[in-house]
């Protein structure tokens, strides 16, 4: 357990392993969001040469129930202490300890995605980035949108207002996290050093009947070319409550003076603005893995979601890192609710826990999983069964890092 008298020695070695840059703001908010009786380190006399944290999280799954995780965090290991066990002892401990508070379910986002699997973690939801060319495409939005006003706003002054409308969609989507008091700042994290010569911090709130409905806040850089202005507008989040809201939004990023590129990070898989987009060839979209779900205890963190569709399937599990969830579940469940238990029945699929952390937000289908090799059906039919059943009606998302 880390004592508060280590943390700026903890922290060094931290920013040392992630490339030897950390801002004040960065460092003062990482700070007052560390949770000492969960984090770890590792120490060779008085040099911290390895460290790893969890936060306490509720992360929505489907369904729509918020699930107690354990949101992995600040792991790092000083390269001179590389291939020494360093990173398996601090995983060792650490989901032995998650297990012992009760979290079914650890997530983490992952700087070098090769390092977590063997240690169950699955790559459970994607984002959607996207440099849109707003010169050349533009929006067919839907009715009500101009009965929402776009107004600008201080984001500080905003920020419960827009907390409120992030709180209303945490609900709606698998991946989402509630928000912990403290962890709206993380929204206002504004350096100078993060904005490679961009504006500060910009924000708009759409309004409907006195009401904030939803926000977006962005960044704007000047460019100038030969033909003229040539400058991009960095979306840094949008939330909106309904879809007039929404396209408001994107309308007014759209249009604002001077930008000719629209560069679109970490949104949904699914997010709206693709099917209301002119010409999708112009946004240059693209996708990468984000939130990886490992889950802790297998019976608990099955029997916490719903399913879209009836199942009864026995999976044959395998975890050698977490040889208590081994052997075989039988899941029960359906949109109203579910059940996991312990059973001797014959197998219906075999798969590992990784694969398992992978489909649980209802992401990533079984069967993708079962045509890499990744999942073996055993029982003729239960990978259709349990592949429908495990999706999800809306992609699963994570909204920020931790």
């Amino acid at each position: 357990m880390l004592r508060r008298d280590e943390w700026d020695t903890w922290y060094d070695h931290l920013v040392r392993a992630f490339g030897g840059t950390s801002a004040p703001e960065e460092r003062e908010l990482d700070r007052s969001l560390t949770e000492y009786d969960r984090s770890l380190g590792v120490w060779d006399g008085d040099v911290c040469v390895g460290s790893a944290g969890a936060f306490t999280f509720r992360v929505t799954v489907p369904g729509g129930s918020p699930v107690p995780a354990a949101g992995v965090t600040m792991v790092g290991v000083a390269a001179t202490h590389r291939r020494r066990g360093v990173l398996t002892s601090l995983m060792r401990r650490q989901l032995d300890d998650v297990r012992s508070w009760g979290e079914p379910l650890a997530l983490l986002t992952a700087s070098e995605p090769a390092i977590y699997g063997r240690f169950g973690y699955g790559a459970a939801t994607f984002q959607l980035d996207a440099d849109i060319d707003t010169a050349r495409a533009g929006l067919s939005v839907p009715a009500g949108t101009d009965e929402v006003r776009v107004r600008y706003a201080a984001p500080a002054e905003v920020l419960d207002a827009c907390e409120a409308v992030y709180a209303r969609l945490v609900p709606q989507r698998p991946g989402m996290l509630a928000r912990q008091p403290g962890w709206e700042r993380g929204r206002l994290l504004d350096p100078e050093s993060w904005r490679d010569g961009a504006s500060s911090l910009l924000c708009v709130v759409a309004e409907r009947d006195g009401e904030i409905t939803g926000y977006a806040r962005y960044r704007t850089k000047l460019g100038w070319g030969d033909d003229g202005h040539d400058g991009t507008l960095t979306l840094d989040d949008l939330a909106a409550l309904d879809p007039a809201t929404d396209a408001a939004l994107w309308r007014f990023l759209f249009g604002v003076d001077l930008m000719t590129t629209l560069a679109v990070r970490n949104r949904p898989v699914d997010d709206a603005w693709q099917y209301l987009v002119t010409d999708i060839r112009r946004c240059r979209t693209r996708l990468r893995d984000s939130l990886y779900v490992r889950l802790v205890d297998v019976g608990a963190a099955l029997a916490a979601r719903t399913y879209q569709a009836p199942v009864d399937v026995v999976f044959e599990v395998e975890d050698a890192f977490c040889p208590w969830n081994g052997g075989r579940w039988r899941l029960s469940g359906d949109a109203k609710g579910a059940s996991c238990e312990r059973t001797s029945d014959p197998a219906d699929l075999a798969l590992s826990v990784r694969e398992l952390g992978a489909a649980y937000l209802g992401g990533v289908p079984l069967a993708g999983l079962a045509a890499a090799g990744r999942v073996r059906e055993v029982r003729r039919g239960a990978l259709a069964e349990a592949s429908v059943g495990f999706g999800s009606a809306v992609a699963p998302w994570l909204p920020h890092g931790f």
